[in-house]
């Protein structure tokens, strides 16, 4: 089997399995931005399998299926709807989060000024989500894609043929879609080329979008990266090998190599590329606009 079916069948176990069990007793580290400390751990934040950070909001993903949520609370992002419990998967964007269900159905909260908590019908066979400003995505079991909300810059208006996607990722108002042959679909905004591909176009097994750039990651384990390069976003340090997960910020971006260690390069206000030491032991990272989650 090869390395971009290996991937998309551990895609599909970690989605539709819940299989959380063996990953206990997890540890959260937070750097960059903390004004009025609203990126400060609450001290219930713990045996977490998955994280995700959004603008100013943050949350964590249990082992046993619950979500937990720090940071700001604008929009009532804290307000989980009940019952908390049986969640697979988290994301969260500007100001309104998305939660995936055991059952392969979807939950919504936050601000809803565009409909970007407005669900689609029929609310079920989702298997992945992802959450930009205003807007919402979901990939469903067959492959396509549904995106709702703001519509300002097409995000939502998915390009045809809208099936075979395995993968979907969500920047500000760009939206980047993974096919089962290793390319990426982009559409949305476009006016930093956050959404024109590098050739060649192949061999991607994962994909982020941010601020205005874009990430994807080979299966040889190098990352690439396009778009706004203000802060030197997207360009990826040497060595660029031996990564196997991304995260777009806004001006930033981040990668784990296969050492349990992360890199991070652009935009360093608020010491954004200065992770935390020891940097070793990590298996998850998220990156927000201006501060950075590791799970370790």
């Amino acid at each position: 089997m090869g390395f971009l079916s290996v991937y998309r069948c551990l895609l599909t176990v970690v989605m539709l399995s819940g299989a959380f069990s063996d990953l206990i007793d997890s540890s959260v580290i937070v750097w960059g931005s903390n004004p009025n400390d609203h990126q400060t751990l609450p001290d219930h934040v713990e045996n977490l399998a998955t994280i995700e950070a959004g603008s100013f909001i943050n949350l964590g993903l249990n082992t046993s299926g619950s979500i937990v949520v720090w940071g700001m609370n604008p929009w009532d992002q804290h307000s989980i709807p009940e019952p908390n419990e049986d969640f697979t998967a988290i994301a969260v964007g500007n100001n309104n989060c998305l939660a995936l269900k055991e059952d392969s159905s979807i939950v919504a909260w936050g601000r809803n000024n565009f409909g970007q908590c407005d669900l689609p019908t029929p609310n079920d066979d989702f298997v992945a989500i992802a959450v930009g400003n205003g807007f919402s995505m979901a990939l469903r079991s067959d492959g396509s894609i549904s995106v709702w909300g703001d519509n300002s810059q097409n995000q939502c208006d998915v390009p045809e043929p809208n099936n075979d996607f395995i993968a979907i990722s969500a920047g500000t108002r760009h939206c980047l879609g993974l096919r089962s042959n290793g390319s990426i679909y982009a559409w949305g905004w476009n006016h930093k080329d956050q959404c024109c591909i590098p050739d060649p176009n192949e061999d991607f097994v994962a994909i982020s979008g941010g601020g205005f750039h874009s990430l994807g990651l080979k299966s040889d384990g190098s990352v690439v990266a396009w778009g706004l390069n203000s802060d030197n976003q997207c360009i990826v340090p040497i060595p660029n090998l031996n990564f196997i997960a991304i995260s777009a910020g806004y001006c930033h971006s981040l990668a784990l190599r296969d050492d349990g260690s992360i890199a991070v390069w652009g935009y360093n206000g608020h010491d954004l590329c200065i992770v935390p030491e020891p940097n070793e032991g990590f298996h998850a990272i998220s990156a927000g606009d201006y501060h950075n989650l590791g799970l370790k």
